[in-house]
């Protein structure tokens, strides 16, 4: 096992710089994710682990050794792609055994490898079916196991579960996150999706643009993002944002947005808001809202529903309020139709401060640090 180190590591292609300045540090035995949207910098980086990419500048190191010019097949790594990539005339034997033969591992010990692999992720029934006599699930376990049989010091993988239906993408992430907690061995996962990276990962790299915006453990990036990107891309439905004015001082001080729309500002953030006539931006996520009379520690907006998803227990709802759309996700007891003018409460101790010009969280840390 070992660690994995970033230190002002730069790709640049052409003219694009892909990944720009990147400080990151992988510790031995973690489930690291890489997520952000496309075009991001996250699969560059992974590939740059990986040797398939020459970095531009920095230095990457896997443990303790730099890595920079060392060629893919001696960096004691193996990666798993999005497509399988297995070998179609040959068994899930053979495709598991085959990197080990190539590298002249003897034959009882790829017995015992091979064996051990096929055990931990379920495939003993399966070692001698060829790959197109199984589902989607049981090649991406082929390509699992090739990567297990190598026994890496770190393991990569670059959105494995994309070509899986929803239900086998479930069931797959549970095996993977199994895995990592068996075997110990440090993980790095590339995905776009947010809940992949939630639901897996030990901690989350969030990039954007080239540039990592935040790194901290799934509760960590949720509660307390930095910025009012990571606050939009972690959570599902995303965090809705409004446009307000701070108006007021002290105990009376409140956010304004079009519409009339207005609610307290919260203790803990009066000393960050500012003046009176501040631009800023409130968020506040759709699992914090519910429908009725704002009591201590809360505030209210009316709004009106205009598409309702009934999700059995809850109700995903579309509202329109401050001249623009705000999901809230509310129990379906309420039974809000379309059209219906419903009173939303946000509860104040969930809500964030964004300033309008840079996007960066407004809190008394961020505060105190700028002056």
């Amino acid at each position: 096992m070992a660690t994995v180190t970033f230190d002002h590591v730069n790709k640049i292609f052409g003219d694009f710089h892909a990944v720009q300045d990147l400080n990151l540090e992988i510790a031995d035995g973690e489930f690291m994710v890489l997520v952000g949207p496309s075009g991001c910098g996250k699969t560059t980086s992974l590939r740059m682990i990986a040797g398939l990419e020459e970095i531009t500048s920095g230095e990457l190191r896997i443990g303790d050794r730099v890595v920079n010019d060392v060629p893919p097949k001696d960096r004691d790594i193996a990666m798993v792609f999005q497509s399988y990539a297995l070998y179609p005339h040959m068994s899930v034997r053979e495709n598991l055994a085959f990197g080990l033969k190539l590298r002249k591992v003897p034959k009882a010990e790829i017995e015992r490898r091979v064996n051990e692999a096929a055990e931990t992720i379920q495939l003993q029934k399966l070692l001698d079916r060829k790959p197109k006599e199984l589902s989607g699930g049981q090649r991406q376990r082929v390509a699992l196991g090739r990567a297990i049989v190598r026994e890496p010091a770190v393991f990569l993988m670059d959105e494995p579960l994309s070509n899986l239906d929803a239900k086998l993408r479930v069931q797959t992430r549970a095996e993977i996150a199994r895995l990592h907690q068996r075997l110990g061995t440090t993980m790095v996962y590339v995905t776009h999706d947010q809940i992949e990276a939630m639901t897996m990962g030990t901690r989350i790299a969030v990039m954007s643009e080239g540039l990592l915006q935040q790194v901290g453990t799934p509760q960590t990036l949720y509660d307390t993002p930095l910025n009012r990107f990571v606050a939009g891309f972690i959570g599902s439905p995303s965090m809705n944002f409004v446009d307000v004015t701070v108006d007021g001082s002290g105990a009376d001080a409140r956010l304004v947005g079009a519409s009339d729309w207005s609610i307290p500002i919260p203790e803990r953030l009066r000393s960050t808001a500012g003046v009176s006539g501040r631009k800023l931006v409130a968020g506040f996520r759709p699992e914090h809202l519910d429908i009725g009379e704002a009591g201590e520690g809360q505030g209210s907006f009316r709004a009106r529903a205009d598409v309702v998803e009934y999700l059995g227990n809850e109700e995903l709802l579309h509202l329109s309020a401050a001249e623009q759309d705000i999901v809230a996700i509310v129990n379906s007891s309420h039974r809000v139709r379309p059209g219906d003018i419903v009173d939303m409460i946000v509860t104040l101790s969930k809500l964030h401060l964004f300033d309008a010009e840079t996007g960066a969280a407004m809190t008394p840390e961020t505060t105190a640090a700028a002056a």
